[in-house]
């Protein structure tokens, strides 16, 4: 194992696109068996070779700035995903309101009751019942 270190010093490795890239390529290639497509089995190796050759790679600033521009790519989606997870979690809890005004998302405990909120940012008042 030591042979390999040696090897990979100087080298890029593994990064979230070369990830990604691998479970695509996987997944290329587990749908093109079960459809019985060899193309896309043909095809799924594409990504494999893009991200091996990513790994291996000694251009570390030009492949570090690949996988920051593929994480910019990928933020707004990510942190949306999140949103979601956190609001389902909570919904036994709390609830979510949009201001009227600055339509900014509200979380409020559930089972008060009718009540006035106010909007932290614009001051608006309003009333719902959670």
């Amino acid at each position: 194992m030591n042979w390999f270190r040696k090897f990979m010093v100087g080298r890029y490795g593994g990064d979230q696109l070369s990830m990604v890239l691998l479970i695509f390529s996987v997944l290329l290639t587990l749908i093109g068996q079960l459809t019985k497509i060899p193309l896309l089995s043909l095809i799924g190796y594409i990504p494999l070779g893009i991200s091996i050759y990513r790994m291996f790679s000694k251009d570390i600033s030009k492949r570090r700035m690949e996988n920051y521009r593929f994480a910019m790519f990928v933020s707004p989606l990510y942190s949306r995903f999140k949103n979601i997870q956190n609001r389902a979690k909570d919904r036994k809890t709390n609830r979510y309101f949009k201001c009227p005004n600055c339509k900014s998302k509200l979380r409020l405990p559930k089972g008060k009751g009718k009540i006035m909120i106010t909007c932290p940012k614009c001051n608006t008042k309003f009333s719902k019942r959670t």
